[in-house]
Order: structure tokens, then sequence, then C-alpha cells
């Protein structure tokens, strides 16, 4: 067990962690199990829409689309970075949409 956990830390690049309960701990077992599970649901919707991205691209990728939020004269726009690389792709196989370069609020 102790091996796996181990394993899900390095796939996951999770830092060190010391808790303090036995209840922290399930936790955050828990949470790095779902993650797995859901990096691979992922994975696998990639490759039924024929794309094969290393996890590496895909975080850089989602980790450069921000969003910023501009007030003006009590008007709110959102705009949005380009989605460069898979992040179009992962978006799509994940069945969510993007959202418009710049939107009111």
């Amino acid at each position: 067990m102790e091996q796996l956990f181990r394993e899900m830390k390095s796939v996951l690049e999770t830092r060190p962690v010391f808790h303090q309960t036995d209840e922290a701990i399930r936790g955050h077992a828990f949470c790095s199990f779902l993650a797995l599970l859901l990096m691979k649901a992922l994975q696998d919707r990639l490759e039924r829409a024929g794309h094969a991205f290393e996890w590496s691209d895909i975080k850089r990728d989602l980790d450069a689309l921000q969003e910023i939020t501009v007030e003006e004269n009590g008007k709110k726009l959102a705009g949005r970075t380009e989605c460069r690389g898979a992040c179009g792709k992962v978006f799509q196989a994940a069945g969510v949409a993007i959202p418009p370069t710049i939107r009111e609020i």
C-alpha cells in the first residue's frame, strides 16, 4: 500500500504532506486516488478522440490558460488567454465548452 501511495504521489507530482490524524491521511489518500481516476478517465477520452498527449504537456497547456476580470464604468469583462497545444483538445474530450475570448460578466 505504501509503495502504491508513493507512486501516486510521483505521478501527480505532489509534495510531502505530514498529517496529524488518521482521518487526514485517509482523506489525502482518497483525494490522490480520485485524482488518478480522473486523470485516467481524461486519458481514455483523449485516446478515443485519437489524441495521445503526454501528461506533462496537458498540465503545462492547461496551466497556461488564464482568465482576468476587468471592471470599468460598472461593466465587468472577463478575458482569457489563447488555448495552445493540447488545451483545446482536452476541453473537447472532457465535454467542456471553452468560454469566449472576451465575455461580459
